[in-house]
């Protein structure tokens, strides 16, 4: 057991050097519906749980580390090198998912000091673009609103035989965030509810996904109009286990 958790941090870490050496290279701008919803801004507005789509993780992995900012990593043999690689990019992690272990040490995190949550809705496994409610369960439950947040790449290779065809950057490519706006939520939505809500929010996510995408690759300018940067220093950073 010990031998697989040495490997699980050695291979989170070659992760998380990888992440910050070629997504270092990249040109990053945004553009944001309003001035409340990106944890760096300074009328942040919170807490939050962002959306954005499994293919693009290794965006959010390098520019939103040491922002207060919790990744939801379900407890899959596969997670734990997921997590040590979140942890070693400034992400507290939270191992579980809003049916299995998950909400209560959410509560937790997010009472204890304002805690951002992130989550990919279509991972781990899709299919592509699928939002499962359970991000809307989530939301519901805990009573934050949802931010779907659409990323892009000019021209990225794809892994096409990957589920999520997993878009990998060119080194110094444009890079393109679009943080949409927020959904707040009901508390206590019933299935029906969860369902309705949940296909909105999968529409706003494509739509902006799309937005992003298009504004990489055109090179246009956009209202709204900012750099991204990446905030704090890499670092490794103990954070404790919530479970």
């Amino acid at each position: 057991m010990q031998r697989f958790k040495t490997a699980d941090r050695l291979r989170g870490l070659a992760v998380a050097a990888i992440t910050h050496a070629w997504m270092g290279t990249l040109d990053y701008h945004a553009a944001d519906y309003d001035d409340t919803t990106d944890p760096v801004l300074p009328n942040f507005h919170g807490p939050n749980l962002y959306l954005f789509w499994h293919e693009y993780l290794p965006f959010m992995f390098y520019l939103r580390g040491h922002c207060d900012v919790a990744f939801l990593v379900g407890l899959h043999r596969d997670a734990e090198w997921i997590a040590q690689a979140a942890r070693y990019m400034g992400f507290q992690t939270v191992r579980g998912s809003s049916t299995r272990g998950g909400m209560k040490a959410l509560r937790t995190v997010i009472k204890s000091g304002g805690m951002n949550l992130a989550i990919t809705p279509d991972g781990p496994r899709g299919p592509r673009r699928h939002l499962e409610t359970g991000a809307v369960y989530l939301a519901s439950r805990l009573g934050i609103p949802l931010v779907p947040v659409g990323l892009g790449y000019s021209s990225p290779w794809r892994v096409r035989r990957a589920w999520d065809q997993f878009a990998v950057p060119k080194p110094y490519s444009r890079a393109r965030a679009v943080f949409g706006p927020r959904f707040h939520v009901a508390p206590d939505l019933d299935r029906d509810g969860l369902a309705r809500v949940g296909e909105n929010l999968r529409l706003a996510l494509e739509c902006v996904t799309a937005t992003a995408e298009q504004w990489a690759n055109s090179n246009a300018r956009m209202a709204r109009q900012r750099p991204l940067r990446r905030e704090g220093v890499f670092r490794t950073r103990k954070i404790g286990r919530a479970a």
